[in-house]
């Protein structure tokens, strides 16, 4: 009865620690692959390289990529990081600048009044949407 417990904390003990190096494994991979794909001035050849060694001599390849990359990985991942940060900024930017101005709702409305496209309740209730900010 003894030796059935110890074997099952064995067998325990090893899926755990073969689950753990699964999973660190699949972190670098996709760290691998993120950076490899990030980077814009391998060419497309050597990054199919890469990924084709990845495919095939996974850990091996793994190992040689962050040994003669690794240095540049943080670089390119705050250069990616910076990019994306400006991106959402100058969307932000674009998006408030395209926001018109109670005056200019108003003006707009009185336009369409005077051209026939609305009539005065129309008119009314947009004059009012402005005016309240809605």
């Amino acid at each position: 009865m003894r030796e059935g417990i110890v074997d099952s904390f064995w067998d325990f003990f090893w899926f755990i620690l073969s689950f753990f190096l699964l999973m660190a494994y699949l972190v670098v991979l996709f760290q691998v692959l993120t950076d490899l794909f990030r980077d814009r001035v391998t060419s497309g050849a050597r990054k199919a390289v890469w990924v084709f060694f990845l495919i095939f001599f996974p850990v091996l390849t793994s190992l040689v990529y962050l040994v003669v990359r690794g240095p540049g990985m943080a670089e390119r991942g705050i250069a990616s990081a910076n990019a994306a940060r400006q991106d959402a900024e100058e969307y932000i930017r674009s998006v408030a600048a395209g926001a018109a101005s109670p005056t200019d709702e108003i003006a707009r409305a009185k336009r369409l009044l005077d051209e026939g496209a609305i009539s005065q309740d129309e008119y009314d209730v947009l004059k009012s949407r402005a005016l309240s900010g809605v």
